[in-house]
This record gives C-alpha cells, structure tokens and sequence, in this order.
C-alpha cells in the first residue's frame, strides 16, 4: 500500500530499502483519491524503531494510507529529543476536532505502574474516548490493549510472578471473524510482558470477545461491539527485538530468562527464525479491510454518527 508520511521521516530509507512504497507528499498531492487516515499514539520509547515495525505492517495493501504520528503533551520522552518529536508527531489538542479512519495505539513500558501512576493516563482517556467519535476503529498494542480494556471496560490487569517473553503459539477462537480471514487455525505472536488481562473477565463482558487465545500466554485478540481490537502481544516486532531486550536486561544485571520458542535449540548465539510476520501482516490488512475501509464512510466527518457507516 502506498503509506504516506512526512518525506524527511527517519522511517523513510529503512521502508524503501524493504522495497515499501512510500508516497511523497508531491505525489500524494496529485492523486485523486482519499486516503484513509491514520492515527499511531506512539508510546514507544524506541519511537524511530516502532515507526518502521508498524508502517511495515499497513503497508501491504492496494489502499493508500495519511499517516499521522501522536506524541503525548503531558509526557516528556527520554529516549527521543523533542526536537524530533515537534518536527515529526502532531499533540491531541492539534487534531481534537478531527476525524480519522482508523487510531493504532501502541504499547509502553510502564506495566508496572498501575494504570493511573501513568504520568499521561488522563490525557491518554481523553485521546481514547475521543476515539469513539472521531475515529471509526482503534487497534491497541500490549499495554495499550490493556488500558484501553481498562478504561473502556473496567478489565484489569493482574502482575505476573515473571516477564513473559517469548513467541507463542494462539488457537482462533472465532475462525469467520473477519480479522483472521486467510489465517491458518494455528499462528505464532511475541509476547513481551510483566503483566496479564484473564479471559475469564473479558467473558464476563458481553460487549467483549476473545478471538484468539494462547494456551500459554492467555487472551491473544480481542474484539468490542465498537469495532476496537485489542491485540496482548506484539505482532508488529521484528526477528531481533526480543534478543535486543534479553541482551540489555541481561546487561542490567536483572538475570532475564531467555525468551520462549526463540532462539534456535535456546542457544542465544544464533538467530531467532521468525515465524510469525505473515500473519501479523495479514492482522494489519484485515483491521484496514474489514474494520476501517469496509466500514469508513466516504466524508469522513460522517464519523461518530448514527447510520454514517460505509
């Protein structure tokens, strides 16, 4: 799919040497066409890393894609200058009256706070409630997933006795939902956590559905009546990621287990097989599909009214 991002993005060369098409904005201008927009609250502290893991991912699809990257006002980045962030990620307050097709949220590291310790939580709940109205589907990322089941649904999360870290193997649950057409009954998903959401509680809700499940790392996907799919792992990581956080944890003297069904014979020296990009690409184009351009109307301030759907 062509993407559409700013021509100067860092994310730019990584994409085109993938053969990724990325559109530039001088040619973005001459297609009559309109794209879908798109929202990514970037709550990565590796933000230049998570911006090619999951433009990477929308990116196989005919349809074109405005991408428009948020960055949280009441949080101040350690990782990444702000200069950065100013030139390239809009705040909440410059798109509040606008509208989107659809908002990724991404995971963060901060499982361990609880949710309202979060030094951005009340601007995050406004940007998820603002979600409802103004962006026809939301897909969350890890803790993003459970804060938005948090927020919207009063799902907790509960601390687990170690990180769960690995790739596991998920079961579809529902196998006719629209988010798994082409999937086979068996996929693989990273998982890289210190916390948990039960499916014992989603059940209890009967605006919630789990989708897929894992027998070893618990609710996989989640569905809501609303069109929101919340996704516990980490489908958008690529083959290193999990070997970079061993190493740096393992450097930090924190005695990290090794990540699950990852390295080759568990033998850290070689390199991970991944094994699970087709289907997270294929998670991506169906959210576009079938939870965004199916269901997106044309004016896209039809968004968030009744019957407005496409």
């Amino acid at each position: 799919m062509p993407i559409r991002i700013p021509d100067d993005l860092p994310a730019v060369a990584a994409l085109e040497s993938e053969n990724i098409f990325v559109m530039r904005e001088e040619r973005a201008v001459h297609q009559d066409i309109r794209p879908l927009r798109i929202a990514i609250l970037n709550l990565m502290p590796t933000k230049v890393e998570t911006e090619i893991q999951i433009l990477r991912l929308l990116s196989n699809s005919p349809l074109q894609t405005d991408i428009t990257f948020l960055q949280m006002a009441s949080h101040r980045s350690k990782n990444t200058s702000q200069e950065y962030l100013d030139r390239f990620y809009r705040r909440f307050d410059d798109i509040r009256g606008e509208k989107f097709d659809g908002l990724i949220v991404t995971g963060a590291p901060v499982e361990n706070l609880e949710f309202e310790q979060v030094d951005y939580w009340d601007e995050l709940c406004g940007i998820m409630d603002w979600s409802l109205t103004n962006a026809c589907s939301s897909l969350y990322i890890c803790w993003g997933a459970q804060a938005g089941l948090y927020h919207h649904y009063g799902i907790p999360k509960y601390p687990l006795e170690k990180k769960m870290s690995g790739i596991f193997e998920h079961r579809t649950v529902v196998r006719d939902d629209p988010l798994f057409r082409g999937f086979d009954d068996v996929f693989h998903m990273p998982h890289s956590r210190h916390t948990e959401i039960r499916s014992s509680d989603v059940h209890r809700n009967p605006h919630l559905h789990v989708i897929a499940e894992s027998e070893a790392a618990g609710a996989g996907v989640v569905v809501s009546e609303r069109s929101q799919v919340f996704v516990t792992g980490h489908f958008e990581y690529d083959g290193g990621r999990l070997a970079f956080e061993y190493e740096r944890d393992s450097k930090k003297g924190m005695s990290p287990e090794m990540p699950a069904n990852y390295f080759p014979d568990d033998d850290p020296r070689r390199d991970p097989v991944v094994n699970w990009r087709a289907h997270a690409t294929l998670l991506f184009t169906n959210w576009l599909n079938y939870f965004v351009y199916q269901r997106t109307p044309y004016d896209l301030d039809d968004i968030g009214r009744p019957g407005a759907e496409g």
